[in-house]
């Protein structure tokens, strides 16, 4: 497979579930905002940007319309909405070779109908933006599974769907460490990552601190899952290294950050789990960068560019 292909489909994935991750966050965060008349505006649209990495623009008090605006409309932030389907489109035009017509057809109209919705939505609220995207993007990922066969191409995909997701979650538990154990923002936690219905019949309706952080970080069966993401992400890589002549210890080194992550997880006691929470989410921050610079490398970028240099013409 060409690089230039595989760079594409590994960040088709990353952006699509950037943009599925980001609605389901804004959409609980927008609800919250609408219905508790109590909660802080500025303050909440504040701590949901840091979570998103997004710098609000000085001076700006913002509220549910200005944090609409710059999170899901924008342009000019990297990781809004429409920035991130506006970029899956474009990696996928860029593939078209290596996709299936479905999918193409899928993200294109998803990106064509973009701003009919933002005008929909400005008339009768952003709710509706929100579910368009959660919809679309379940229904790219369901297309990827139906119409793409597995091949590497489907794995670079897939690899970038799962580290991109094992960020997001990151990001949602990272803004709520220091709560109570009782804190409601558990639950806002659990609705923005899509696992409130899953966790309530595993728990059986018990809801604390330390299970929230064990559903997503340590659940095998949970998809939205760290543990589940960092697993099939590191299985994606074993076969893309598919090299039966490899020693022992010679890994590559996108393989043996995420299997060193997904280790410590698998063995990690459930009692030690919020023992320096801040500092092992941190850890897993830093991990899922390293992990896309060296799968840069390793496909993507693994010739390195040549200047040439004293090639002047003599006349």
């Amino acid at each position: 497979m060409l690089a230039r292909n595989a760079e594409s489909l590994y960040w088709i994935g990353r952006y699509v579930e950037r943009a599925d991750d980001t609605a389901r966050i804004l959409d609980v965060s927008v609800h919250q905002l609408l219905e508790d008349a109590t909660v802080d505006a500025d303050a909440t649209s504040r701590q949901l940007l840091t979570v998103l990495g997004i710098t609000p623009p000085p001076g700006m008090e913002l509220d549910v319309w200005t944090l609409t605006e710059l999170v899901a409309m924008s342009r000019e932030h990297a990781g809004s909405i429409v920035s991130s389907i506006s970029s899956a489109r474009e990696n996928t035009r860029v593939a078209r070779e290596v996709v299936s017509t479905e999918l193409w057809e899928c993200i294109n109209s998803m990106y064509n109908a973009v701003p009919e919705r933002q005008r929909a939505a400005k008339r009768v609220g952003p709710s509706l933006f929100f579910s368009f995207v959660e919809e679309r993007a379940a229904m790219f990922a369901g297309l990827a599974d139906s119409t793409m066969s597995r091949d590497d191409g489907w794995r670079f995909l897939v690899l970038g769907r799962f580290v991109e997701r094992v960020d997001m979650i990151v990001r949602l538990l990272m803004s709520r460490v220091g709560d109570k154990p009782s804190s409601p923002g558990w639950v806002t936690v659990l609705r923005s990552a899509g696992a409130h219905d899953t966790y309530l019949r595993t728990y059986r309706g018990a809801l604390d601190a330390t299970r929230v952080v064990q559903f997503l970080l340590l659940d095998r069966l949970f998809p939205r899952s760290v543990f589940h993401a960092l697993s099939q992400a590191e299985s994606c890589l074993d076969h893309l290294d598919n090299q039966p002549s490899t020693r022992v210890g010679a890994k590559a080194e996108a393989s043996r950050l995420l299997g060193k992550a997904r280790s410590e997880l698998e063995f990690l006691r459930p009692e030690e789990l919020l023992e320096d929470l801040t500092g092992r989410l941190l850890g897993l921050q830093q991990c899922i960068r390293d992990v896309g610079e060296a799968v840069a490398l390793q496909y993507f970028h693994s010739v390195p560019w040549v200047a040439w240099t004293n090639a002047e013409v003599s006349l």
